[in-house]
């Protein structure tokens, strides 16, 4: 489906239109302004003045409290939604509709049956559908990416993060849902290809009586037998932002508070070995290597990921091809929350996670 709007293959940039001034809103207007391939058309809210404020200097930009006088714009051939993922359906269902690309949030909706549904509208129309899955643009990210499918890190043995700080309590969502998708989104990144979580256990607790929990803990059991462990937290007085992954090669320590050393790649192990001149009885007992190795501190660029997010929306809307975050990703990591949130009400037995397709 074409869009007088699209600049697909015109050399035109892409009229886009932000709908939510909210949180987000404001950060997706700056880095789409900043990027050459995007022409912002409109910001859409329901409250006017906030928008008016949040374009500030940007007066070629215009206001509308409407989303469908929006999305009737022929000037507008994509769109990046920012608004409360109750609101993410019936969204972006009207802008596929209207035949626009879309960049959503995270989640892409509040419900796994309604993702598919949009996911598979998106197909149908030829139209892009991308979750603005943040932290998967960061340098770090895309070089840890690199290295695991590159084999530099070997086989995946575990996966280990932390998600703590001192955080705003939200109204509408426990802390699995407001933090876990930045590391589920992380996890369906990196992972190599054929190695997909099979079921997801949580443990969570509500210090507070808020009604929701407010720290949690998640295992996730990989398809190759390794482990995958992620801990949120609302209530730490302290921010940590901490992801390890080990391999069979390399281990991979990414610390996002410590820019001098963000990411740690050490040669650094225990191995298991079997010395193949003793008899077969005392084969069976494993033995045991420690590798010593270095540590190499790659030099990463500083970049805003989101300035990366907005360019990759246009390089796939120019390229007709799934984003890197496309909506088949976002629907992975909604089937790992929603699997999380039927274990936290289970007392935290293990559910089984259904291979995408």
């Amino acid at each position: 489906m074409s869009n007088s709007g699209s600049g697909s293959g015109s050399g035109r940039p892409i009229g886009l239109a932000v709908i939510g001034a909210g949180y987000w809103g404001p950060n997706l207007i700056r880095n789409a302004q900043a990027t050459p391939a995007l022409r912002v058309e409109w910001l859409c809210d329901l409250d006017e003045a906030r928008a008016t404020a949040v374009l500030g200097d940007y007066s070629t930009v215009r206001v509308s409290t409407s989303y469908r006088d929006v999305l009737a714009d022929p000037a507008v051939a994509a769109v990046a939604i920012a608004t409360p993922a109750a609101t993410h359906f019936e969204l972006v269902a009207a802008a596929l509709e209207a035949g626009k690309h879309v960049l959503v949030e995270k989640p892409i909706t509040a419900a796994y049956a309604e993702a598919v549904k949009l996911v598979e509208l998106a197909e149908r129309s030829g139209l892009t559908l991308m979750c603005d899955h943040t932290f998967c643009y960061m340098p770090v990210v895309r070089h840890i990416r690199e290295l695991i499918h590159g084999g530099e890190v070997g086989d995946i043995r575990f996966f280990d993060s932390v998600r703590i700080n001192l955080g705003l309590v939200q109204p509408d969502v426990d802390v699995l849902w407001d933090l876990a998708p930045h590391d589920l989104s992380i996890l369906d990144f990196i992972l190599p290809p054929g190695v997909r979580p099979v079921s997801v256990s949580a443990h969570g607790a509500d210090p507070l009586g808020t009604g929701r929990a407010c720290l949690a803990y998640l295992v996730l059991r990989l398809s190759n037998g390794a482990i995958a462990h992620v801990h949120v937290n609302w209530l730490s007085p302290t921010k940590v932002r901490t992801t390890i992954i080990g391999g069979s090669r390399r281990t991979l320590v990414w610390d996002d508070t410590n820019p001098a050393a963000r990411l740690q790649v050490h040669d650094k192990g225990v191995d298991r070995i079997e010395d193949t001149a003793l008899d077969h009885d005392a084969r069976r007992e494993k033995l045991i290597s420690y590798r010593m190795g270095d540590v190499v501190l790659p030099a990463l660029p500083e970049r805003e990921a989101l300035r990366a997010v907005m360019a990759e929306f246009a390089e796939a809307i120019g390229a007709a091809r799934p984003a890197l975050t496309d909506g088949r990703a976002g629907l992975r990591v909604l089937e790992l929350l929603e699997a999380a949130s039927r274990s936290l009400e289970l007392g935290g037995v293990a559910v089984a996670v259904g291979e995408q397709s």
